[in-house]
């Protein structure tokens, strides 16, 4: 067989089913034992619905969030916002990574050629034309697994990175939800302020008409204006923080700052009937963060194999082949010529001394696997303390809600009780005054509670792994 291409390609198909050892250690899913409850309040209702093997966070965020404004903010912000955008990117790059460190497994072939036209005269016409061609063809054996192990890592870098996107898109899908109930909220505060400006305006008046009948005072009139004046301060706070809420959400959208459409007041807005938290197992599969950790040790232990197999001999097999052609023309003789050759070979390449350089890389690859697996573990301890977080805080925001209702609907009866008896003469008006501005404060928080409810909502299904399928 006289075509050292074909030999050499032979040659390599035979070196490679010698490629069977792979030193390193096999990767092995680490053993993390997890809890079988989730911690949370102990007149929590979600004690029972843990046990059930469904888990609110396995719906899709639309059937969470059934606003259709709110749906489109997420559309839009999926489709728009930077950080996922940076985050798709950065998938295009690692599978570019893995392609370049793939393509070492196999042969690298180069061609190159020359060509020459020449004529001269030196006291005669003399003319050249002659040209080369080359081909190298180099191909590495992978004996002892490097390049398969190189391989492994930026196969596992490239899925983390994937993990890594998913992990953005749950974040963005609970940012944009957070910060419109954010919103919903301030503009509910903003409407109880407007509305408390108007029937304190009303209180005013009436105040003044008594005063004007010589049955009010003007200590009367005063005391009735403080809770105006109060209401009349809260607007601008209200809208200064509506405003920073919209360009926090247009941040999010991908636009320049500007207004936000709303869809229903929070008051009307949906609460899931129950809220299910599944098996506390199946919470290492739903989070996308757990599995990008994972992906991060699967990459450091297939390093190990990288370091270690720079201790064994490198060896690769080379060949090349190529030829010369040519014709010269002096006057009218013609002298041509036609030259081929090729060559074949084998580098081994051993290292006998580097100062500590391989022992370093190793122990260096070592650590990296086991800071990898702390980060693994790590990553598995902070979900399941914020799904424990999420549940207590929606718990008690519920409750904390519910009794501020009650609150509130206390007050607003005290308020109508002093007023009568006010108007009866048988209270002063600093008793109605300080109902009303109780009141007036108490209808803020509810509204504040009413929002951290959602929020917290918001945060529960995020916990859970919820929100990144699409």
């Amino acid at each position: 067989m006289k075509d050292p291409l074909i030999r050499f390609t032979l040659l390599a198909i035979m070196a490679s089913l010698l490629t069977g050892c792979t030193v390193g250690p096999r990767y092995r899913q680490p053993a993390v034992p997890v809890p079988t409850v989730y911690h949370g309040p102990k007149d929590n209702p979600q004690d029972q619905a843990q046990a059930q093997a469904a888990s609110f966070a396995n719906l899709p965020w639309w059937q969470i969030f059934q606003d259709s404004v709110l749906q489109d903010l997420i559309r839009r912000a999926l489709k728009q916002n930077y950080d996922l955008l940076t985050a798709t990117e950065k998938i295009t790059q690692a599978r570019a990574q893995l392609m370049v460190t793939r393509s070492n497994q196999y042969p690298q072939l180069n061609l190159n050629g020359t060509a020459v036209d020449e004529r001269t005269y030196q006291g005669f016409p003399f003319t050249t034309r002659f040209g080369t061609y080359a081909a190298d063809a180099t191909f590495q054996l992978d004996l002892f697994g490097q390049l398969r192990r190189a391989t492994e890592s930026a196969r596992a870098q490239l899925l983390a990175t994937e993990y890594a996107r998913r992990t953005e898109i749950l974040t963005l899908v609970s940012d944009v939800a957070s910060d419109y109930f954010a919103l919903l909220s301030l503009d509910l505060q903003l409407q109880i302020t407007l509305d408390t400006i108007k029937t304190q305006e009303d209180a005013v008046k009436l105040t003044n008409d008594r005063l004007d009948h010589g049955v009010a005072t003007k200590l009367d009139v005063l005391q009735a204006k403080q809770v105006l004046d109060t209401a009349n301060a809260q607007v601008p706070e209200l809208q200064r923080q509506i405003g920073l809420e919209e360009d926090a959400l247009s941040i999010l959208l991908g636009d320049y700052p500007h207004g936000v459409t709303r869809g229903l007041p929070l008051v009307k807005q949906q609460l899931p009937p129950e809220v299910p938290a599944g098996l506390p197992s199946s919470l290492l599969a739903r989070r996308p963060d757990i599995s990008q950790a994972e992906q991060n040790l699967i990459s450091a232990n297939a390093q190990i194999g990288v370091a270690k197999a720079a201790f064994f001999p490198q060896i690769s097999l080379t060949g090349s082949g190529g030829g010369a052609v040519g014709r010269s023309t002096v006057f009218s003789s013609v002298i041509s010529s036609n030259i081929g050759t090729w060559s074949g070979g084998a580098n081994l390449t051993q290292v006998i001394f580097d100062g500590g350089k391989l022992r370093g890389d190793l122990r260096s690859a070592k650590s990296q696997e086991r800071q990898s697996l702390i980060a693994y573990k790590q990553s598995i301890q902070g979900a399941f303390k914020d799904v424990s977080d999420a549940l207590i805080a929606y718990q008690k925001y519920y409750e904390v809600r519910v009794a501020q209702q009650n609150t509130v609907q206390d007050l607003s009866d005290s308020v109508s009780t002093s007023l009568k008896r006010y108007r009866g003469g048988i209270a002063t008006y600093l008793e109605v005054l300080d109902n009303q501005r109780s009141l007036f404060s108490a209808q803020l928080t509810l509204a504040q509670d009413r929002g951290n409810e959602f929020q917290s909502l918001v945060q529960l299904y995020k916990a859970l792994g919820g929100g990144w399928r699409q």
